[in-house]
Protein backbone atom coordinates (compact mmCIF):
# COMPACT_ATOMS: atom_id res chain seq x y z
CA UNK A 1 0.00 0.00 0.00
CA UNK A 2 1.06 3.60 -0.57
CA UNK A 3 2.25 5.25 2.62
CA UNK A 4 -0.17 7.67 4.30
CA UNK A 5 1.01 11.26 3.87
CA UNK A 6 1.16 13.78 6.70
CA UNK A 7 0.95 17.57 6.36
CA UNK A 8 2.00 18.99 9.74
CA UNK A 9 4.65 17.31 11.90
CA UNK A 10 4.00 15.75 15.27
CA UNK A 11 6.33 16.81 18.05
CA UNK A 12 8.12 13.59 19.03
CA UNK A 13 9.66 13.42 22.51
CA UNK A 14 11.90 10.39 22.98
CA UNK A 15 12.48 9.02 26.47
CA UNK A 16 14.38 6.64 28.71
CA UNK A 17 15.18 3.01 29.47
CA UNK A 18 12.84 0.21 28.34
CA UNK A 19 10.20 2.55 27.00
CA UNK A 20 12.85 4.10 24.72
CA UNK A 21 13.55 0.62 23.30
CA UNK A 22 9.82 0.01 22.80
CA UNK A 23 9.43 3.46 21.21
CA UNK A 24 11.79 2.49 18.38
CA UNK A 25 10.15 -0.94 17.98
CA UNK A 26 6.71 0.63 17.60
CA UNK A 27 7.98 3.05 14.96
CA UNK A 28 9.92 0.38 13.03
CA UNK A 29 7.25 -2.36 13.12
CA UNK A 30 3.93 -0.51 13.14
CA UNK A 31 4.33 3.09 11.96
CA UNK A 32 7.02 3.82 9.36
CA UNK A 33 6.02 0.90 7.06
CA UNK A 34 2.57 2.50 6.67
CA UNK A 35 2.98 6.25 7.29
CA UNK A 36 5.30 8.81 5.76
CA UNK A 37 5.94 9.89 9.34
CA UNK A 38 6.69 13.60 9.83
CA UNK A 39 7.93 14.50 13.30
CA UNK A 40 9.98 17.24 14.91
CA UNK A 41 12.22 15.14 17.14
CA UNK A 42 13.40 16.02 20.66
CA UNK A 43 15.54 13.67 22.75
CA UNK A 44 14.22 13.85 26.32
CA UNK A 45 16.46 11.00 27.44
CA UNK A 46 18.15 11.89 30.72
CA UNK A 47 21.65 12.10 29.23
CA UNK A 48 20.61 14.69 26.64
CA UNK A 49 18.53 16.66 29.12
CA UNK A 50 21.66 16.83 31.26
CA UNK A 51 23.83 17.83 28.27
CA UNK A 52 21.48 20.71 27.36
CA UNK A 53 20.85 21.81 30.98
CA UNK A 54 17.24 20.67 30.39
CA UNK A 55 16.77 23.24 27.61
CA UNK A 56 15.58 20.43 25.32
CA UNK A 57 12.50 19.92 27.53
CA UNK A 58 11.54 23.59 27.27
CA UNK A 59 12.18 23.52 23.51
CA UNK A 60 9.93 20.47 23.08
CA UNK A 61 7.10 22.15 25.00
CA UNK A 62 7.39 25.31 22.90
CA UNK A 63 7.37 23.20 19.73
CA UNK A 64 4.17 21.56 20.99
CA UNK A 65 2.60 25.01 21.33
CA UNK A 66 3.64 25.69 17.73
CA UNK A 67 2.38 22.45 16.14
CA UNK A 68 -0.53 21.63 18.47
CA UNK A 69 0.09 17.88 18.91
CA UNK A 70 2.91 15.94 20.59
CA UNK A 71 3.65 12.34 21.52
CA UNK A 72 5.95 11.63 24.46
CA UNK A 73 7.85 8.57 25.63
CA UNK A 74 8.17 7.90 29.38
CA UNK A 75 11.09 9.75 31.01
CA UNK A 76 13.12 9.53 34.22
CA UNK A 77 12.59 12.13 36.93
CA UNK A 78 15.94 11.84 38.71
CA UNK A 79 16.39 11.25 42.43
CA UNK A 80 19.71 11.17 44.32
CA UNK A 81 20.47 7.65 43.05
CA UNK A 82 19.88 8.69 39.43
CA UNK A 83 22.12 11.76 39.85
CA UNK A 84 24.96 9.40 40.76
CA UNK A 85 24.07 6.72 38.19
CA UNK A 86 23.95 9.18 35.28
CA UNK A 87 26.59 11.61 36.63
CA UNK A 88 24.13 14.51 36.38
CA UNK A 89 24.99 18.18 36.83
CA UNK A 90 21.95 18.53 39.10
CA UNK A 91 18.69 16.80 40.04
CA UNK A 92 16.67 17.93 37.01
CA UNK A 93 12.94 18.56 37.40
CA UNK A 94 10.23 16.26 36.08
CA UNK A 95 9.91 16.78 32.29
CA UNK A 96 6.17 16.23 32.63
CA UNK A 97 5.95 19.00 35.23
CA UNK A 98 7.94 21.40 33.04
CA UNK A 99 5.83 20.68 29.96
CA UNK A 100 2.60 20.88 31.99
CA UNK A 101 3.57 24.32 33.33
CA UNK A 102 4.48 25.71 29.89
CA UNK A 103 1.29 24.40 28.26
CA UNK A 104 -0.89 25.22 31.31
CA UNK A 105 -2.35 21.77 30.75
CA UNK A 106 -4.60 19.28 32.49
CA UNK A 107 -3.78 15.55 32.49
CA UNK A 108 -6.51 13.09 31.44
CA UNK A 109 -5.90 9.39 32.18
CA UNK A 110 -8.14 6.68 30.75
CA UNK A 111 -7.93 2.86 31.08
CA UNK A 112 -7.87 0.63 27.99
CA UNK A 113 -10.43 -2.19 28.39
CA UNK A 114 -9.96 -5.69 26.94
CA UNK A 115 -11.92 -8.93 27.26
CA UNK A 116 -10.41 -11.33 29.75
CA UNK A 117 -9.32 -8.66 32.21
CA UNK A 118 -12.25 -7.82 34.48
CA UNK A 119 -12.06 -4.66 36.61
CA UNK A 120 -12.06 -5.23 40.37
CA UNK A 121 -15.30 -3.19 40.37
CA UNK A 122 -17.46 -5.45 38.16
CA UNK A 123 -19.97 -2.69 37.33
CA UNK A 124 -17.23 -0.69 35.54
CA UNK A 125 -18.05 -1.65 31.96
CA UNK A 126 -16.86 1.67 30.46
CA UNK A 127 -13.61 3.56 31.16
CA UNK A 128 -13.45 6.31 33.78
CA UNK A 129 -11.20 9.19 32.74
CA UNK A 130 -9.47 11.01 35.59
CA UNK A 131 -8.76 14.71 34.97
CA UNK A 132 -6.21 15.99 37.48
CA UNK A 133 -5.62 19.68 38.13
CA UNK A 134 -1.85 19.72 38.09
CA UNK A 135 -1.13 23.04 39.79
CA UNK A 136 -0.80 24.23 43.37
CA UNK A 137 -2.46 22.99 46.57
CA UNK A 138 -0.30 20.67 48.69
CA UNK A 139 2.25 20.31 45.84
CA UNK A 140 3.32 23.95 46.21
CA UNK A 141 2.75 24.19 49.95
CA UNK A 142 4.78 25.80 52.73
CA UNK A 143 5.10 23.83 55.99
CA UNK A 144 6.45 24.44 59.47
CA UNK A 145 7.01 22.46 62.66
CA UNK A 146 6.13 24.72 65.58
CA UNK A 147 6.78 24.45 69.28
CA UNK A 148 4.39 24.71 72.21
CA UNK A 149 3.48 28.32 72.93
CA UNK A 150 3.58 29.39 69.26
CA UNK A 151 0.68 31.40 67.87
CA UNK A 152 0.27 30.86 64.12
CA UNK A 153 -1.45 33.35 61.82
CA UNK A 154 -2.29 33.57 58.14
CA UNK A 155 -1.25 37.04 56.95
CA UNK A 156 -2.11 38.56 53.55
CA UNK A 157 -0.70 41.94 52.48
CA UNK A 158 -2.49 43.61 49.56
CA UNK A 159 -0.95 45.88 46.90
CA UNK A 160 -1.52 48.95 49.09
CA UNK A 161 0.25 47.36 52.06
CA UNK A 162 -2.90 46.61 54.07
CA UNK A 163 -2.76 43.43 56.15
CA UNK A 164 -5.50 40.86 56.73
CA UNK A 165 -4.92 38.33 59.49
CA UNK A 166 -6.56 35.06 60.49
CA UNK A 167 -5.42 32.95 63.43
CA UNK A 168 -4.61 29.43 62.32
CA UNK A 169 -4.07 28.02 65.81
CA UNK A 170 -2.60 28.99 69.16
CA UNK A 171 -0.36 26.08 70.18
CA UNK A 172 -0.59 26.79 73.89
CA UNK A 173 -0.71 23.14 74.93
CA UNK A 174 1.43 21.20 72.43
CA UNK A 175 4.03 21.26 69.66
CA UNK A 176 2.45 20.99 66.20
CA UNK A 177 2.56 21.51 62.47
CA UNK A 178 1.13 24.12 60.08
CA UNK A 179 0.75 24.22 56.32
CA UNK A 180 0.02 26.99 53.81
CA UNK A 181 -1.41 26.29 50.35
CA UNK A 182 -2.47 28.38 47.38
CA UNK A 183 -4.07 28.21 43.97
CA UNK A 184 -4.83 30.79 41.27
CA UNK A 185 -8.18 31.72 39.71
CA UNK A 186 -6.48 31.71 36.30
CA UNK A 187 -5.18 28.16 36.77
CA UNK A 188 -8.55 26.88 38.03
CA UNK A 189 -10.28 28.46 35.04
CA UNK A 190 -7.77 26.81 32.67
CA UNK A 191 -8.46 23.48 34.39
CA UNK A 192 -12.21 23.93 33.93
CA UNK A 193 -11.90 24.89 30.26
CA UNK A 194 -9.57 21.95 29.53
CA UNK A 195 -12.09 19.57 31.14
CA UNK A 196 -15.06 20.98 29.25
CA UNK A 197 -13.17 21.05 25.92
CA UNK A 198 -12.00 17.45 26.37
CA UNK A 199 -15.56 16.41 27.26
CA UNK A 200 -16.84 17.91 24.01
CA UNK A 201 -13.97 16.24 22.14
CA UNK A 202 -14.74 12.80 23.60
CA UNK A 203 -18.53 13.21 24.05
CA UNK A 204 -18.41 12.36 27.77
CA UNK A 205 -20.08 13.84 30.86
CA UNK A 206 -17.93 15.75 33.36
CA UNK A 207 -18.14 15.16 37.12
CA UNK A 208 -16.30 17.62 39.35
CA UNK A 209 -15.88 17.11 43.08
CA UNK A 210 -14.37 19.06 45.98
CA UNK A 211 -15.23 19.66 49.67
CA UNK A 212 -16.83 23.10 49.57
CA UNK A 213 -18.97 22.41 52.68
CA UNK A 214 -15.81 22.31 54.82
CA UNK A 215 -13.48 24.50 52.76
CA UNK A 216 -15.92 27.37 52.29
CA UNK A 217 -13.50 29.68 50.46
CA UNK A 218 -10.71 27.51 49.01
CA UNK A 219 -12.73 24.60 47.59
CA UNK A 220 -15.80 26.79 47.10
CA UNK A 221 -13.77 28.95 44.71
CA UNK A 222 -13.09 25.85 42.57
CA UNK A 223 -16.81 25.06 42.53
CA UNK A 224 -17.77 28.65 41.66
CA UNK A 225 -15.25 29.04 38.84
CA UNK A 226 -16.27 25.72 37.24
CA UNK A 227 -19.91 26.78 37.38
CA UNK A 228 -19.25 30.28 36.00
CA UNK A 229 -17.14 28.99 33.09
CA UNK A 230 -19.65 26.26 32.28
CA UNK A 231 -22.71 28.54 32.30
CA UNK A 232 -20.98 31.29 30.32
CA UNK A 233 -19.28 29.27 27.58
CA UNK A 234 -20.21 25.58 27.58
CA UNK A 235 -23.81 24.94 28.66
CA UNK A 236 -25.29 25.31 25.16
CA UNK A 237 -22.48 23.24 23.62
CA UNK A 238 -23.02 20.47 26.17
CA UNK A 239 -26.78 20.47 25.55
CA UNK A 240 -26.18 20.21 21.81
CA UNK A 241 -23.68 17.35 22.31
CA UNK A 242 -26.06 15.51 24.69
CA UNK A 243 -23.63 15.51 27.61
CA UNK A 244 -23.81 17.07 31.07
CA UNK A 245 -21.74 18.73 33.79
CA UNK A 246 -22.33 17.48 37.32
CA UNK A 247 -20.90 18.77 40.64
CA UNK A 248 -20.93 16.90 43.94
CA UNK A 249 -18.87 16.60 47.14
CA UNK A 250 -15.74 14.43 46.91
CA UNK A 251 -17.04 11.81 49.36
CA UNK A 252 -20.34 11.54 47.48
CA UNK A 253 -18.40 11.34 44.20
CA UNK A 254 -16.37 8.37 45.49
CA UNK A 255 -19.56 6.52 46.44
CA UNK A 256 -21.15 7.32 43.06
CA UNK A 257 -18.03 6.24 41.16
CA UNK A 258 -17.96 2.83 42.85
CA UNK A 259 -21.63 2.24 41.99
CA UNK A 260 -21.37 3.59 38.44
CA UNK A 261 -20.82 1.91 35.07
CA UNK A 262 -18.06 4.39 34.16
CA UNK A 263 -17.96 6.27 30.88
CA UNK A 264 -17.40 9.84 32.18
CA UNK A 265 -14.61 12.31 33.03
CA UNK A 266 -13.99 12.71 36.76
CA UNK A 267 -12.34 16.11 37.33
CA UNK A 268 -10.31 16.21 40.54
CA UNK A 269 -8.23 18.74 42.42
CA UNK A 270 -4.49 18.07 42.44
CA UNK A 271 -4.19 15.72 45.43
CA UNK A 272 -7.51 13.96 44.76
CA UNK A 273 -6.45 13.32 41.15
CA UNK A 274 -3.04 12.03 42.21
CA UNK A 275 -4.64 9.44 44.49
CA UNK A 276 -7.73 8.56 42.46
CA UNK A 277 -5.88 8.07 39.16
CA UNK A 278 -3.81 5.25 40.71
CA UNK A 279 -6.90 3.78 42.37
CA UNK A 280 -8.80 3.77 39.08
CA UNK A 281 -5.83 2.38 37.13
CA UNK A 282 -5.33 -0.47 39.59
CA UNK A 283 -9.05 -1.25 39.80
CA UNK A 284 -9.26 -1.55 36.02
CA UNK A 285 -6.33 -3.94 36.01
CA UNK A 286 -3.03 -2.37 35.00
CA UNK A 287 -1.21 0.97 34.86
CA UNK A 288 0.37 -0.35 31.65
CA UNK A 289 -3.14 -0.22 30.13
CA UNK A 290 -3.69 3.47 30.94
CA UNK A 291 -3.46 6.29 28.42
CA UNK A 292 -2.51 9.82 29.39
CA UNK A 293 -3.05 13.06 27.47
CA UNK A 294 -2.15 16.59 28.51
CA UNK A 295 -4.67 19.12 27.17
CA UNK A 296 -4.24 22.90 27.31
CA UNK A 297 -7.16 25.34 27.45
CA UNK A 298 -6.22 26.42 23.89
CA UNK A 299 -6.64 22.86 22.59
CA UNK A 300 -3.00 21.71 22.47
CA UNK A 301 -2.55 17.95 23.00
CA UNK A 302 0.41 15.93 24.30
CA UNK A 303 -0.06 12.14 24.43
CA UNK A 304 1.95 9.64 26.49
CA UNK A 305 1.66 6.43 28.50
CA UNK A 306 0.59 6.78 32.13
CA UNK A 307 3.43 4.55 33.38
CA UNK A 308 7.17 5.02 33.86
CA UNK A 309 10.28 3.81 32.07
CA UNK A 310 10.13 0.13 33.22
CA UNK A 311 13.63 0.22 34.73
CA UNK A 312 13.73 -3.43 35.83
CA UNK A 313 13.02 -4.72 32.32
CA UNK A 314 15.62 -2.31 30.88
CA UNK A 315 18.37 -3.78 33.06
CA UNK A 316 17.34 -7.25 31.89
CA UNK A 317 17.44 -6.01 28.29
CA UNK A 318 20.97 -4.64 28.79
CA UNK A 319 22.08 -8.10 29.99
CA UNK A 320 20.66 -9.63 26.81
CA UNK A 321 17.81 -11.32 28.69
CA UNK A 322 14.35 -11.65 27.16
CA UNK A 323 11.72 -9.12 28.27
CA UNK A 324 7.94 -9.24 28.06
CA UNK A 325 7.12 -5.55 28.48
CA UNK A 326 3.62 -4.24 27.87
CA UNK A 327 3.76 -1.69 25.03
CA UNK A 328 0.02 -0.96 24.78
CA UNK A 329 -0.11 2.41 26.58
CA UNK A 330 2.90 3.69 24.63
CA UNK A 331 1.37 2.44 21.38
CA UNK A 332 -1.93 4.18 22.22
CA UNK A 333 0.01 7.41 22.85
CA UNK A 334 1.10 7.23 19.21
CA UNK A 335 -2.38 6.38 17.93
CA UNK A 336 -3.93 9.20 19.98
CA UNK A 337 -1.46 11.72 18.58
CA UNK A 338 -1.83 10.48 14.99
CA UNK A 339 -5.64 10.60 15.23
CA UNK A 340 -5.59 14.15 16.61
CA UNK A 341 -3.08 15.23 13.91
CA UNK A 342 -5.35 13.70 11.27
CA UNK A 343 -8.39 15.43 12.77
CA UNK A 344 -6.71 18.86 12.84
CA UNK A 345 -5.26 18.48 9.32
CA UNK A 346 -8.39 16.86 7.85
CA UNK A 347 -6.61 13.59 7.01
CA UNK A 348 -9.25 10.84 7.36
CA UNK A 349 -6.77 8.14 6.26
CA UNK A 350 -4.48 8.96 9.18
CA UNK A 351 -7.41 8.86 11.61
CA UNK A 352 -8.61 5.53 10.17
CA UNK A 353 -5.09 4.09 10.50
CA UNK A 354 -4.98 5.07 14.19
CA UNK A 355 -8.37 3.41 14.76
CA UNK A 356 -7.28 0.21 12.98
CA UNK A 357 -3.99 0.02 14.87
CA UNK A 358 -5.81 0.29 18.20
CA UNK A 359 -8.29 -2.40 17.11
CA UNK A 360 -5.44 -4.65 15.96
CA UNK A 361 -3.82 -4.25 19.40
CA UNK A 362 -7.01 -5.09 21.29
CA UNK A 363 -7.77 -8.01 18.93
CA UNK A 364 -4.28 -9.42 19.53
CA UNK A 365 -4.77 -9.44 23.32
CA UNK A 366 -8.31 -10.81 23.06
CA UNK A 367 -7.06 -13.61 20.78
CA UNK A 368 -4.87 -14.72 23.70
CA UNK A 369 -1.49 -13.26 22.66
CA UNK A 370 -0.18 -10.92 25.35
CA UNK A 371 2.81 -9.81 27.43
CA UNK A 372 3.59 -11.26 30.86
CA UNK A 373 1.78 -8.69 32.99
CA UNK A 374 -1.52 -9.25 31.16
CA UNK A 375 -0.97 -13.02 31.09
CA UNK A 376 -1.10 -13.02 34.91
CA UNK A 377 -4.36 -10.99 34.92
CA UNK A 378 -6.22 -12.49 31.98
CA UNK A 379 -8.96 -15.11 32.43
CA UNK A 380 -8.91 -16.14 28.74
CA UNK A 381 -8.65 -19.94 28.41
CA UNK A 382 -6.09 -20.14 25.57
CA UNK A 383 -3.70 -17.36 26.47
CA UNK A 384 -0.07 -17.25 25.41
CA UNK A 385 2.75 -15.17 26.90
CA UNK A 386 5.06 -13.59 24.30
CA UNK A 387 8.05 -11.28 24.52
CA UNK A 388 8.11 -7.55 23.83
CA UNK A 389 8.91 -7.76 20.12
CA UNK A 390 6.73 -10.80 19.43
CA UNK A 391 3.68 -8.95 20.73
CA UNK A 392 4.24 -6.00 18.39
CA UNK A 393 4.80 -8.37 15.47
CA UNK A 394 1.52 -10.15 16.30
CA UNK A 395 -0.25 -6.76 16.32
CA UNK A 396 1.31 -6.06 12.92
CA UNK A 397 -0.07 -9.32 11.49
CA UNK A 398 -3.58 -8.30 12.60
CA UNK A 399 -3.08 -4.77 11.27
CA UNK A 400 -2.08 -6.08 7.82
CA UNK A 401 -5.42 -7.90 7.56
CA UNK A 402 -7.29 -4.63 8.12
CA UNK A 403 -5.36 -2.48 5.62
Amino acid sequence: MEKIKMITPLVEMDGDEMTRIIWKMIKDILLTPYIDLKTEYYDLGLEYRNKTDDKVTVDSANATKKYGVAVKCATITPNAQRVEEYNLKEMWKSPNGTIRAILDGTVFRTPILVKGITPYIPTWTKPITIARHAYGDVYKNVEMRVSKGTKCELVATDAQGNETRETIYDFSDSDGIIQGMHNKDKSIESFARACFNYALDTKKDVWFSSKDTISKKYDHTFKDIFEEVFNADYKDKFDKAGIEYFYTLIDDAVARVIRSNGGYIWACKNYDGDVMSDMVATAYGSLAMMTSVLVSPEGIYEYEAAHGTVQRHYYKHLKGEETSTNSVATLFAWTGALRKRGELDNLPKLMEFADKLEKATIDTIESGIMTGDLYLLSTLPNKKKVNTQEFLEAVNENLKKML
